[in-house]
């Protein structure tokens, strides 16, 4: 196989968009599979999802099941007679079926070193554990999660600059350049087996993680608020309300959990975060020297 591919797109969110313009440059997006347009706003209307609007910017057909398990559903999708299916955070189970209309069957751009980190939140819970780095893996699709084998991998240092967004905008861009790699490349690639060791889940983010605990050590909870900004953002209770906190890094410093110290310092059971980026209720993200020009010099104050 050679030149364009026939590819179906299946994906939903911002995350996805880049390789859907990617391939769309590359080879020939045949049709665009999303998760269906739902309220949101205000006015609770209808909005489009980013590959949605997107795909309708770029000429492309748009389709949006409910479901893929009906046999109406997998006939459409098999009429289409792709090349390869590839699927980027779309938001739906695949059955067999679907996994195996495709010439090349349904390739997944995963942001994660597989076999870490499968599932739903990958890039959260890497920041989150502390790992030195991150990655796009290229996998064939079968119908365990995310248990296929490799076709491509790239990897990314996560430094202490990296917040969820920042991580998330870097793999976006390399998963894009990757897939056309990997479609270009096909079918000569050998998908690798993942090994059996090193398996981990990244679980779906629970709000109620969210909040931060000033008794953990300073490194913990530096990588919790980075690893959950912008969303769904870490958070705490200050003396006037409650407060997002979007940026920060463990540095030295001591005092009561929560304690507010010089500096924009806040004390941990052990050393102290120095907060970089934080959000009131109904404002704007902000730095936290904006921050106490509003409210005044926090030092002394408790964050609980």
């Amino acid at each position: 196989m050679s030149g364009r591919r026939r590819v179906v797109f299946m994906g939903t969110p911002d995350f996805s968009v880049p390789a859907l313009e990617a391939i769309h440059a590359a080879h020939d997006v045949i049709c665009v599979y999303t998760q269906p347009p739902r309220p949101a706003g205000r006015g609770k209307q209808p909005r489009l999802t980013p590959v949605h609007a997107r795909a309708e910017a770029l000429g492309l057909e748009v389709r949006h099941p409910v479901s893929l398990k009906t046999p109406e559903a997998q006939a459409e999708f098999a009429a289409l007679k792709a090349d390869v299916a590839v699927v980027v955070a779309y938001g739906l189970i695949l059955p067999q079926a679907v996994l195996d209309a495709p010439r090349y069957g349904c390739l997944n751009i995963h942001a994660s070193l597989l076999p870490r980190w499968r599932g739903a939140a990958p890039i959260q819970r890497a920041i989150m554990a502390g790992d030195a780095e991150s990655g796009i893996c290229i996998m064939q699709m079968e119908a365990g999660l995310d248990t296929g084998p490799v076709l491509l991998r790239a990897a990314t240092a996560i430094s202490e600059q990296d917040t969820a967004q920042r991580l998330h905008d870097r793999l976006s861009g390399m998963g894009a350049a990757l897939i056309v790699e990997a479609l270009s490349r096909l079918p000569q690639l050998r998908a690798e087996k993942q090994p059996d060791a090193g398996v981990s889940y990244a679980t779906k983010i629970d709000k109620a993680e969210a909040r931060v605990d000033w008794t953990r050590p300073a490194e913990e909870v530096a990588r919790l608020i980075r690893g959950l900004s912008p969303f769904p953002g870490a958070w705490c209770k200050a003396p006037f309300g409650r407060l997002k906190l979007l940026d920060a890094r463990a540095v030295e410093g001591a005092g009561a959990p929560g304690e507010m110290l010089e500096g924009a310092r806040v004390a941990c059971g052990r050393g102290a975060v120095a907060l970089r980026s934080v959000q009131r209720e109904g404002k704007r993200a902000m730095s936290v020297e904006e921050l106490q020009r509003g409210v005044g010099d926090m030092t002394g104050q408790v964050l609980r």
